[in-house]
């Protein structure tokens, strides 16, 4: 029988739940993925973590689990986080487009020994594609300067709209979201350099450099893409 995508996803949580170490800081993402690891972290016996989380859906989430949660802005240092994203590559450079929660994302996989990607098999891609945006988080006063900047660079920028409100999404930080859309992009880390460079923009949802392995998930298992080797490792 053909394994459903909600069971891949649970059997991945597994597989994450199985490296977190007792009593250590975890990094939590957001994601369905995500919300079955919070489900088996509460059901694992004598077994106690702390929990940094850039998603306000994943913080009620283990609040309601009887997880402990942390003031991202008092903890300077995570054991180990997790995430998902749009598409890794064999580099382990990922592009995350649609929660608009990057810039938190990306500061706490900075803070981690370890940021895992939990991925499905769909999003593993031998070199990012770019069929999602880049997504520029910005400074309101920055806008006009930040969409000729990326014109520049080739990028199609569009404000980020929501059909719940009324004018431009605005992200928990109170700044504005920027879709970057790319058509051909052959260096990935200069693309991020560019990016990162042009003032007003606070951060963007390229993560270069950030992911230190991945978790992929498919029908036939589990398999883990390392950094330090750009190989893939079956569980």
């Amino acid at each position: 029988m053909e394994t459903s995508a909600f069971d891949i996803k649970k059997e991945c949580a597994k597989e994450a739940l199985a490296v977190i170490p007792n009593h250590s800081i975890i990094g939590l993402g957001g994601g369905s993925t995500i919300s079955h690891l919070i489900h088996f972290i509460k059901e694992k016996d004598n077994f106690e973590v702390q929990v940094v989380t850039p998603s306000m859906q994943t913080k009620l989430l283990c609040l309601e689990n009887g997880l402990d949660v942390l003031h991202t802005e008092c903890v300077d240092h995570v054991d180990l986080a997790f995430d998902g994203c749009d598409q890794v590559d064999a580099q382990l450079c990922a592009l995350k487009s649609g929660g608009g929660i990057h810039s938190l994302e990306k500061l706490i996989g900075s803070m981690a020994d370890e940021y895992i990607l939990l991925v499905d098999e769909s999003k593993y891609v031998p070199a990012l594609t770019f069929d999602q945006p880049v997504v520029l988080e910005l400074l309101t006063e920055a806008m006009a300067y930040v969409r000729s900047r990326v014109e520049q660079l080739g990028g199609r920028p569009v404000m980020r709209r929501s059909a719940a409100k009324d004018g431009f999404t605005v992200t928990d930080n109170g700044h504005l979201l920027m879709d970057v859309s790319f058509d051909q992009v052959h260096d990935i880390r200069q693309l991020e350099t560019n990016l990162q460079a042009i003032r007003g923009v606070l951060d963007t949802s390229l993560f270069v450099d950030v992911a230190t392995k991945a978790l992929i998930a498919g029908s036939s298992g589990m398999k883990w893409l390392n950094k330090t080797t750009h190989e893939v490792s079956h569980s």
